[in-house]
């Protein structure tokens, strides 16, 4: 009799585990793919690197910087994009809007501006052909 009663209490424990939404974390963060890589044969030891950043509605970037050698320019391709670099103000980029970041910049704020909208970027580093690691978090 015990058997017939815990059984069913365990796998009900079990099913809501497995059913859990995940953390809000990873319900929040971006997702970052590879697009391009070339060496930059006219100037030595350089190489650009490109990768499309899709933020989920609400989906925002945890503070960080970029590889020292990069400069960076990001060209918003959907959706409307909220970024603060260094102590510049907190500015929303629209489709077709772009900004650009100098080597050593702190990238404080990059989200999506819209809670029900998805947005996408796409950014474009010139960076130091060694540098593998493009973005460190700020601690």
């Amino acid at each position: 009799m015990k058997r017939r009663i815990i059984a069913p209490a365990v796998m009900a424990a079990v099913a809501s585990i497995f059913a859990a939404p995940a953390s809000a974390h990873d319900a929040t963060a971006e997702i970052v793919t590879a697009k391009f890589e070339q060496a930059i044969t006219n100037i030595p030891d350089k190489s650009i690197r490109v990768v499309e950043v899709d933020y989920a509605p609400g989906a925002a970037s945890l503070p960080h910087t970029h590889a020292k050698s990069a400069f960076i320019y990001a060209y918003v391709l959907s959706g409307e994009v909220e970024s603060k670099v260094n102590d510049g103000e907190t500015r929303r980029y629209k489709t077709g809007e772009s900004w650009f970041e100098a080597p050593g910049a702190v990238h404080s704020i990059s989200r999506n501006a819209s809670n029900t909208v998805p947005a996408k970027l796409l950014a474009v580093f010139i960076v130091d052909t060694d540098d593998k690691k493009l973005t460190t978090p700020v601690k």
